[in-house]
């Protein structure tokens, strides 16, 4: 494997990739990744949490942050000829690496400003070259000079001379074979920036591709066949870009580089299709994807001020699109090849699709959308009789159906006032609990953006929960591979910026790669979309093991973000925490006159009393966080507390616990908990209660933190009937999670990580599922809909009635995984 340049944006598929080569790799497997500078740290960066790390190899080359080249050569920028990687009788790999540059007539940036370069900031140009391709052998020619035929054939053919079998002459591969024509060659430009374009125009080292080069023999030129351009439009359509690539003369030129076009057609065409029936069923739940619309694209205003402006300067290049080949062999099929790229979904298509496979969807979506409206409108119009839909019938009373046909977009000041009818409605339904009065659609959503287990597939990705508190930001609760492509998926690529710059904090259940390893990338992209803004790091809540991996990390790029490890955020450590700090603030207000600052004297008191507190004798935390493995770090953590502190309120939250749960060593639940609110007649409405599992078997502890729940999320990895299973694997079935919601007295239990083994649909007992939704991929749950949510788990099983569940198999890649 080769990458351009050690990042995120570049490598963040490379611990999934090699977590799933390691599941299915035999003994003695070796990966080879060869890519610039510390391509080690990446890996040992990954060493934590991937096993059998020690079948990857690393090959780095050019500069490296201590000035250590694993080649030698001129200096970076100045070598006349590329780095070889490979070289044998299929292809020669070359690198050229590519620096950026302040400007035209300076050196490189790090030499001029004195600071150094980060890993990522140096891109790579590969060339990819093929062997020539020999002429074709004429058996005639052979005879004529005496050959007979037989094994001496293949070694001329090979490039070697033989002796003649009836002739004293040595036959020489030139005799017998026609004119040979040049291998095909492929360049991979990756010019992440207009500071690298500067380097970029003066490498000696592309000299020899260029058709215009003066210094060089026609003879000695190599004819470039194709080039895929890995930039951002923002650079490539640059004029001294532009320019650039009219010096390769009749190459192919593919952009490849954030095409925004492709985000039109989603590559993960299955996942997309369910996307697409599950919101004709139920657009409340299933939103339309952000996909970017057609017009969108085409009047994409790109951010360079130096774009070529007139089509007639540009260099002719085609858009890349996914699955689009290039064939380099055989000779006679060079170029191109369209054949397998996926065509672009048409919602209407798979809705007129869906209607001709399942005629009763369309009398089922209706009776879906009669929960968001009012019964005064109409009365509840309840399907057709089908052995397929289960209905539990009970009185209802849409206390949202006013603000739901606001739509999301809707402001507080739009709302109409429910307080009037909030008496009546509990009279209907006694259970809706209180902190839903007044609840308007700005309050808080939850949107799934990964509901399988293990690894992704082409139905559901992994772990990851986006919530959504509108104006006062947003988390994430886990980050699996894969979160920031779900976020375009569901509010475009735009609207996913505006959500990744949105974050108040990530929090972390635990240190398996299916639950984190999409965190380096969203760190780095929001550090890169705040550059010049004032910002404050954004606060990352995990085990401590996850802190190692995210050091390690951190040499390779800026994550700009501060860790707290979620010991120090459990019930009883935030309690403790939060009493020294009032304490220390009364004791620092006895002291105002005291020349010393205020705030340094508040520090101290707190660092003090929060040690007495924490590790007291008679401290039954003292064990906790005294036991081997878990250094005492309370105070070290003292800062970062008190950033959450501020954190919370401003995302309207009162609380935040993590809460130990039984999976792996440092596995977590968490509790978040909303400022109660006042309504206009001046009424205290108690903020909601939002539970997430994790990765855990049923837990006391977790249960107990569950306690009146408005919203459980909990994981259902097996269905009952795998109860051994759950058990070998600190899982839980179905049933469990459903009964861990029950006990707890949740309002709503929201089912999640299922086992890929369960491709669209787990199984489940609709006899307790009452308070219960299954999660589907980009489900998005606002707070407002959440008396209608196991209303709907019904009907949906109408779409996949006749789908069958997946045969167990071997399970080593999930053993691994999670």
């Amino acid at each position: 494997m080769f990458v351009t340049r050690v990042c995120s944006e570049t490598a963040g598929g490379l611990p999934g990739l090699l977590l799933t080569l390691a599941g299915i790799g035999e003994e003695g497997m070796s990966i080879n990744i060869w890519g610039p500078s510390d391509l080690n740290y990446l890996v040992d960066a990954m060493r934590s949490f991937i096993p059998n790390a020690a079948m990857v190899h690393t090959h780095s080359f050019g500069a490296t942050q201590g000035g250590i080249t694993n080649f030698s050569g001129p200096e970076v920028g100045k070598s006349t000829d590329p780095i070889v990687l490979i070289d044998d009788e299929v292809v020669r790999i070359s690198a050229i690496p590519l620096r950026p540059r302040s400007s035209k007539n300076t050196m490189s940036l790090d030499s001029e400003t004195g600071s150094a370069l980060k890993p990522g900031e140096i891109a790579v140009i590969y060339a990819c070259e093929l062997p020539e391709i020999k002429g074709k052998f004429d058996p005639d020619k052979a005879a004529s000079l005496g050959l007979r035929p037989g094994p001496k054939y293949r070694e001329l053919q090979l490039g070697n001379s033989v002796m003649s079998d009836r002739l004293n002459i040595m036959v020489h591969p030139s005799d017998v074979l026609g004119p040979s024509s040049p291998g095909p060659i492929v360049l991979l430009v990756d010019c992440p920036t207009p500071l690298h374009i500067y380097e970029l125009l003066s490498i000696q080292s592309l000299n020899p591709y260029y058709t215009d080069s003066a210094d060089r023999p026609r003879e000695h030129l190599k004819t470039v066949n194709c080039i895929i351009h890995l930039g951002p439009s923002s650079v490539t359509r640059s004029i001294d870009y532009q320019r650039w690539m009219k010096r390769f003369g009749g190459a192919q030129h593919i952009m490849a580089g954030h095409e925004i076009r492709n985000m039109e057609i989603p590559i993960l065409k299955s996942s997309s299709r369910i996307s697409s029936q599950l919101n004709y069923l139920c657009p409340q739940f299933f939103p339309a994807p952000g996909f970017w619309s057609l017009h969108q694209i085409n009047n994409f205003s790109f951010e360079s001020n130096e774009s070529c402006e007139d089509s007639s300067t540009l260099c002719e290049s085609i858009s890349a699109e996914n699955l689009l080949k290039f064939h380099l062999r055989p000779y006679s099929q060079l170029g191109l090849d369209r054949s397998v790229i996926p065509c672009s979904l048409n919602y209407k298509e798979i809705v007129d699709e869906l209607l001709s496979e399942i005629p009763e969807i369309a009398d089922v979506s209706k009776c879906i959308s009669q929960f968001w409206q009012s019964p005064l409108e109409s009365k509840h119009m309840m399907p057709q009789k089908d052995e397929n839909i289960i209905m539990v019938e009970e009185p209802w009373m849409n206390e949202n159906s006013l603000i739901s046909k606001q739509g999301a977009g809707a402001s507080k000041k739009d709302l109409p006032c429910l307080s009037d009818s909030w008496t009546e409605m509990l009279k209907h339904n006694p259970d809706i609990p209180a902190c839903l009065e007044n609840v308007t659609r700005e309050d808080m959503e939850i949107i799934l953006l990964g509901t399988g287990s293990s690894q992704p597939s082409k139905y559901r990705n992994v772990s990851s929960i986006f919530v959504n508190l509108f104006s006062r930001g947003s988390l994430l609760l886990d980050c699996g591979e894969g979160t920031l492509a779900q976020l375009k998926r569901r509010f475009g690529v735009k609207g996913a910026d505006e959500a990744v710059k949105s974050l108040k904090f990530i929090w972390i259940s635990h240190i398996h790669a299916d639950h984190h390893t999409g965190l380096a990338r969203i760190l780095a992209l929001r550090c890169q979309l705040l550059k010049g803004v004032p910002h404050e790091p954004l606060l990352v809540i995990g085990p401590r093991p996850l802190k190692r991996f995210l050091d390690a990390y951190s040499r390779l790029e800026d994550l700009d973000m501060q860790f707290l490890d979620c010991r120090h955020t459990t019930e009883a450590s935030m309690d403790a925490f939060l009493n020294s700090r009032d304490s220390a603030e009364d004791c620092s207000s006895e002291h105002s006159d005291n020349s010393i600052n205020r705030n340094v004297g508040v520090e101290t008191v707190t660092t003090r009393r929060l040690e007495t507190n924490l590790f007291a004798q008679s401290s039954q935390t003292q064990s906790y966080w005294k036991r081997p493995g878990s250094p005492v770090d309370a105070v070290m953590a003292l800062p970062v507390l008190m950033r959450l502190k501020e954190v919370l309120p401003a995302a309207g939250l009162e609380a935040l616990y993590s809460v130990p749960v039984v999976h792996c060593p440092q596995a977590f639940g968490v509790v978040l908990k909303a400022t109660e609110r006042v309504n206009s007649v001046g009424k205290v409405i108690p903020g909601w209660k939002l539970v997430y599992s994790g990765d855990t078997r049923p837990c006391q502890a977790l249960i107990d933190a569950s306690h009146g729940a408005t919203v459980l999320i909990h994981e259902a990895t097996f269905e009952d009937s795998m109860g051994d299973e759950a058990i070998a694997r600190n899982h839980s079935t179905t049933g469990e999670a459903v009964g861990v919601g029950t006990s707890a007295d949740a309002y709503r239990i929201i089912l999640t990580h299922f086992s890929q083994r369960y491709p669209k649909i787990p199984v489940f007992d609709e006899n307790h599922m009452h308070k219960t939704c299954i999660a589907f991929d980009l489900m998005s749950v606002n707070l407002a809909d959440l008396p209608v949510l196991p209303k709907v788990l019904p009907y949906l099983k109408v779409l996949f009635r006749n789908e069958i569940i997946v045969d167990e198999s071997d399970d080593v890649q999930e053993s691994v995984l999670y």
